[in-house]
């Protein structure tokens, strides 16, 4: 009987720990996920035509011009990751990256495995985001928007 109640004490101070860590955990996860898109985003504002020319080519986005495509392929992996590291409307801007990351993958057909697992994981990161918010190390927290 003593095994059962030392490993459940155990367990419920491990719970405790990982717990007081959820925050920084996901601060940590839209400071990696704001880091890749926003990176994304000045390469192509720093070469625009190429941008153009990969919208128009090599890109399949379904629906709209390859030109409203990169226009708001741009915005959203400059402006959304400010938010989302921010934690400024968190739910929001991460469910964006979302979008985003869906439309990258659906939109290139010869996507190496290697990539699209990368997308898979950002997708994950970006998940936690939009299910638990941004937590206590956002400015949403500092105004209780949730």
């Amino acid at each position: 009987m003593i095994l059962p109640t030392r490993l459940r004490q155990w367990h419920n101070q491990a719970a405790a720990i990982l717990t007081s860590l959820h925050s920084s955990i996901l601060l940590l996860a839209r400071a990696y996920i704001a880091w890749v898109f926003f990176k994304a985003g000045l390469t192509k504002i720093n070469d625009w035509e190429s941008t153009l020319l990969l919208f128009e080519y090599e890109y399949e986005v379904p629906f709209i011009s390859y030109e409203l495509a990169a226009y708001l392929g741009t915005f959203g992996e400059i402006v959304l990751p400010i938010l989302l590291l921010a934690g400024l409307l968190t739910r929001i801007s991460a469910i964006g990256l979302f979008i985003v990351n869906v439309i990258a993958v659906i939109s290139l057909p010869d996507m190496p495995p290697a990539a699209y697992n990368l997308h898979v994981i950002w997708a994950a990161l970006i998940g936690m985001n939009i299910f638990w918010g941004a937590g206590r190390y956002s400015v949403d927290h500092y105004y209780k928007v949730n």
